[in-house]
C-alpha cells in the first residue's frame, strides 16, 4: 500500500521558490508540469518513511513524470540547482547525484583530452 505523507508538500510551492532554468514563450516550464495538478505528495518523502513505501511512492512519482510534457526541463532544473530532495524529472535525489557525477567525470575527461590534443598540435 502506498503511504503518503501526513502533510504533503506541494510541488508547485517548491517550484515557485526557485527561478526556472529556462522559460519559453508560453511562460515558465513548470506551469505545464503534470505534478502541479494533483499528485504533489508523491514527489517528496515524509520523515521516517519505510523503504518499501519510499520505493513504491518514487515509482508512482516516476510514472507521473513519464507522462509529463516538461520532464526534461524539470530534470535539468533539478540538476542545475541542484535539488537535494524529491523526484524531479523522473529521477530521485540519489539518481541525480549519479548523473551529476557522470557529467563531472565526462567534463574532466573532455578537458584532459583537449589539453592533450592541444599539446600535441603545438609540438607538431
Amino acid at each position: 500500500m502506498l503511504h503518503l505523507p501526513q502533510k504533503p508538500l506541494q510541488v508547485a510551492a517548491a517550484l515557485s521558490q526557485h527561478n526556472p532554468t529556462r522559460e519559453d514563450q508560453a511562460g515558465p516550464w513548470h506551469s505545464e508540469a503534470v505534478c502541479r495538478r494533483d499528485e504533489a505528495g508523491l514527489f517528496f518523502a515524509p520523515s521516517k518513511e519505510p523503504t518499501a513505501a519510499r520505493l513504491s511512492r518514487e515509482d508512482a512519482a516516476k510514472r507521473v513524470c513519464a507522462r509529463c510534457p516538461v520532464m526534461v526541463d524539470c530534470r535539468e532544473h533539478a540538476l542545475v540547482q541542484p535539488e537535494p530532495y524529491g523526484v524531479w524529472g523522473g529521477l530521485t535525489a540519489a539518481e541525480r547525484r549519479v548523473v551529476l557525477a557522470r557529467r563531472r567525470r565526462r567534463d574532466t575527461e573532455l578537458r584532459a583530452a583537449a589539453s592533450t590534443s592541444g599539446r600535441i598540435a603545438a609540438a607538431g
